[in-house]
């Protein structure tokens, strides 16, 4: 009961007796001006009986440029008549254009890319192009953008490799056909001796059958002759 009463007294007294002085008739509440042009935030601070005080600019990546990203005194505060409000305006965002990077080592892309702001992704490709080597970008070189931009490196994993064809049994013709179609090369061609039907076929081949292999690679083979 005693402190029922203690606290019915003090809410008696705060609000009876002395309660909380009003806000000063003079003051006026200052105006939420961002996303604004500066020119439309000064109008509107000046409807309000405020001035538009110093203008600081700073870089953003997706506020548009010449837009009030914040201000000073905030939004809502109470401020007297011809009380500046300090703002602060957006420069957009910063562009850049993507380096080249083709044909660069993809470790040695990332670093260029990574260093110049660009957060960057790799994929891998079956290319022409050497390994490991950059084929291209997405987006593609020398276009700006503005910053921080997703830059997808494609990277090359060598030639498409085809698997080496069975070619014992094969005549020797026939072989040298089917690693032509291939884009194969033959090193060269080894004789050796052979009776019967082994005669003019391949009976060895290097690398064996199914081996991955790049076009351009060298095949060895060794065809069966009868001896002089």
């Amino acid at each position: 009961m005693a402190l029922l009463g203690w606290g019915l007294g003090y809410l008696i007294a705060t609000r009876v007796f002395f309660p909380a002085a009003p806000p000063p008739a003079d003051v006026v509440e200052v105006p939420d001006v961002r996303g604004m042009g500066v020119a439309a935030a000064s109008e509107r601070l000046s409807g309000s009986n405020l001035l538009l005080g110093s203008v600081d600019s700073l870089r953003h990546p997706s506020v548009a440029r010449d837009l009030v990203l914040g201000q000073s005194p905030l939004p809502g505060q109470l401020a007297q008549p011809g009380t500046e409000v300090r703002v602060t305006r957006s420069l957009g965002a910063q562009m850049r254009a993507i380096p080249d990077v083709g044909g660069v080592n993809a470790d040695r892309a990332r670093i260029i890319l990574e260093s110049s702001g660009f957060v960057v992704f790799i994929d891998s490709m079956e290319s022409e192009i050497s390994r490991g080597r950059v084929v291209y970008t997405v987006p593609e070189a020398d276009a700006t953008v503005a910053l921080p931009a997703e830059i997808r490196l494609f990277v090359s994993e060598g030639p498409p490799r085809v698997p080496m064809p069975l070619l014992l049994g094969l005549d020797e013709a026939e072989a040298l056909s089917v690693l032509d179609s291939l884009g194969l090369v033959v090193s060269g061609v080894e004789e050796v001796f052979r009776f019967g039907r082994d005669q003019g076929v391949v009976v060895e081949q290097e690398p064996p059958a199914d081996t991955p292999m790049e076009r351009g690679a060298t095949v060895r083979l060794a065809v069966g002759r009868r001896g002089g």
